[in-house]
């Protein structure tokens, strides 16, 4: 595995920089109410997670596909019987997740601050595009960056494309992110390193086991101690 130094640090936005999946647990909530008439809440659940896997390859990830799926779940829970002005209720729980507040994670700026100047550092996200610019522009944060990618998945090319685009190549770069299957493992199968920052409610879709055996993975508890990590690296 090369040595040489680090250059280009990576991170993910929702859930790594801000706060997100607790909109879309709120939002479910309100769904799973707006249809009690009509089947329990847990199986409405299932069959809203049913309804985005099988839609992730036409609409992508994001708050538009998510909205989409809710409508779909409703129209097959109720045999077509949705009124209308459920469906209507439906749409305005999308549209406010797509106005939600600007929550950022707590050692953020201060380590962002800290790094900008002395890495390349990009803001590598999944979603609907209008929507992380949205969240980028009120975060604060979009100076501390010298490239944004926002992209329709996350793969071990993905990550090869945009660390030689931006840096120096995947193997003088970092990946941070509370994803394992999007951020962690693709990255490090690209030759960079991947630093795992857990939140507690990161989409079940997003969950693999750690590669504990591969060399250039880490774990920290916050993003307050990633300098530290990487002063260890060297």
């Amino acid at each position: 595995m090369t040595t040489r130094p680090l250059t280009t640090i990576g991170f993910d936005a929702d859930d790594t920089l801000w706060q997100n999946e607790q909109y879309y647990r709120l939002t479910e909530a309100h769904f799973t109410g707006l249809l009690a008439d009509f089947a329990e809440g847990p199986k409405i659940s299932e069959r809203l997670l049913e309804a985005e896997k099988r839609n992730l390859r036409h609409y992508g990830f994001g708050i538009k596909g998510f909205t989409l799926s809710m409508i779909e779940t409703a129209i097959e829970i109720t045999e077509g019987k949705i009124p209308a002005g459920v469906i209507a209720k439906i749409l305005d729980t999308g549209r406010e997740l797509l106005s939600h507040p600007v929550e950022t994670m707590p050692h953020v700026r201060d380590t962002l601050e800290a790094l900008a100047g002395k890495y390349l550092l990009v803001m590598i996200t999944k979603g609907d595009l209008f929507d992380q610019e949205r969240k980028l522009a009120q975060s604060g944060l979009g100076d501390f960056f010298d490239a944004v990618e926002i992209v329709s998945d996350k793969t071990a090319v993905t990550y090869r494309r945009i660390f030689a685009k931006v840096g120096d190549g995947p193997e003088r770069a970092m990946m941070v992110g509370n994803s394992l299957k999007s951020d962690i493992v693709p990255a490090i199968a690209a030759g960079s390193y991947g630093v795992f920052v857990p939140h507690e409610l990161t989409w079940v879709l997003e969950h693999v086991d750690e590669p504990k055996e591969a060399p250039r993975f880490r774990k920290i508890d916050h993003l307050g101690e990633l300098r530290d990590l990487i002063d260890r690296l060297g």
